[in-house]
């Protein structure tokens, strides 16, 4: 009897030990794991805060299929720089095919709707810096000294500009920085910088914000003879106080007037042509221009900018593109580029336009000085699908100054801030 007690106890013993190594056992696995996940959330935030790029891409990617990626590739700008006869896909989902055929319209027609801009003038805020909440995160991190002495000088400037006489301009310091981190989603860009005519579309290839600012567009003022040509396509444009047959008051004197601010203020030399294109009939302007531009270029080969300066116009008379500038009354203005592409006809190869991308870049440099210069100034960038005789010279701009219903005052204003513009992008000087 005592032998099966003792034998009893025994085995009791050993399943306790058992019991109890089990539960060590489970609680260190338990412990282990719990620690285990501890370190990997502390590696996921070690990740998010030192490489918050490659957490959100990694995050992303995992969003996003390969199918979604490859649709990505099918835009309009693409088929543009290769051919139609493809299918583009676009945001919307909505899909557009193409027949693979050129335009039947002869080059005067399509020239005929060069004139037909109808630009879209929605406006959205930019994406910006909040420089304060910047220098107080990072103190003089990622910005350069450059860029905060500017910053500094703005703030410095701010009193005593505004206490300029009206009849006086004074070239702004930077006001405000733009985050062009944020302009590299092709959304963003798109729509805070960029009005696109219905009749056409741009891709990605097209607006990306480090091709866009990576153009080198300065020229040297040290050549002989005239470096900027300005010119007009639509030399009878005028404003609501122009006096008929006085060409001074109108888009052919405005053009008149920045070629001296250029020249007198910020020693350019500049050509202003003032042929006329457009006083028999407008809608074939652009093709009777041409031949003229053309040979001025071959004539003054040191010829490096062309600006072709036209007055738009809008459908509503109230609406006034027109501000407020250190107590100054000054027009608004916008760039406008032809990409020679449109949904219905594709690429258009006889506007082939091999300039295009250094024409893109010019206009986005151009709107993006005038957001931190002069906030509010300029309108988006209207994209169309002609060609507006942009392909003569990569630094190539046309101009939509104001419009019918704006004074000549208004227009002539405008000139100094435009001047500045061209001077910092040209100049690469801050």
């Amino acid at each position: 009897m005592i032998f099966f007690i003792c034998i009893g106890g025994m085995l009791l013993m050993l399943w306790q030990a058992f019991a109890d190594g089990s539960g060590h056992k489970e609680q260190e696995n338990s412990e282990s794991s719990f620690i285990g996940r501890l370190l990997q959330l502390k590696q996921d935030h070690s990740i998010r805060e030192l490489m918050p790029v490659l957490a959100l891409q990694q995050e992303e990617q995992s969003d996003m299929g390969l199918q979604e990626e490859a649709l990505e590739e099918w835009m309009p700008g693409y088929l543009y720089q290769t051919q139609t006869g493809q299918v583009a896909v676009h945001q919307t989902g909505e899909e557009e095919s193409f027949s693979g055929e050129e335009s039947q319209l002869s080059l005067e027609q399509l020239m005929e709707l060069e004139n037909q801009m109808q630009p879209d003038d929605e406006e959205a805020e930019v994406v910006v810096l909040d420089l304060d909440s910047l220098l107080a995160e990072n103190g003089w991190n990622g910005l350069e000294e450059e860029t905060v002495s500017a910053v500094q000088e703005a703030e410095d400037n701010l009193g005593q500009e505004s206490s300029i006489a009206e009849s006086s301009f004074v070239p702004h310091s930077r006001q405000q920085i733009l985050d062009l981190t944020a302009l590299q989603d092709y959304e963003t860009l798109r729509e805070q910088f960029y009005a696109v005519d219905s009749i056409t579309n741009i891709g990605r290839d097209l607006l990306d914000v480090q091709k866009l600012t990576e153009k080198d567009l300065t020229i040297s003022k040290e050549a002989q003879g005239p470096q900027i040509l300005i010119y007009h396509t639509h030399s009878q444009e005028g404003f609501a106080d122009s006096v008929p047959g006085d060409e001074s008051t109108t888009i052919m004197g405005v053009g008149e007037h920045l070629a001296e601010i250029l020249e007198q203020q910020y020693g350019y030399q500049v050509l202003h042509h003032t042929g006329t294109y457009d006083v028999e009939e407008r809608d074939s302007a652009y093709s009777r221009s041409l031949p003229a531009i053309t040979q001025l270029l071959e004539e003054y080969p040191q010829i490096q900018v062309i600006i072709d300066l036209h007055r738009d116009a809008v459908a509503d008379e109230s609406n006034r593109l027109v501000m407020d500038l250190d107590g100054r009354p000054t027009a608004r203005f916008m760039f406008v580029n032809g990409i020679s592409w449109t949904r219905k006809t594709g690429s258009i190869s006889y506007l082939q336009n091999d300039n295009l991308e250094d024409n893109l870049a010019f206009s986005f440099q151009m709107k993006l000085k005038a957001e931190e210069y002069y906030p509010g100034l300029t309108r988006k960038n209207y994209i169309n699908g002609y060609r507006y005789n942009m392909h003569l010279l990569p630094r190539t701009l046309l101009i939509e100054l104001g419009a019918q219903n704006n004074t000549l005052e208004e227009a002539m204003n405008a000139c100094d801030p435009i001047a500045h513009l061209l001077d910092l992008v040209l100049s690469g000087e801050e």
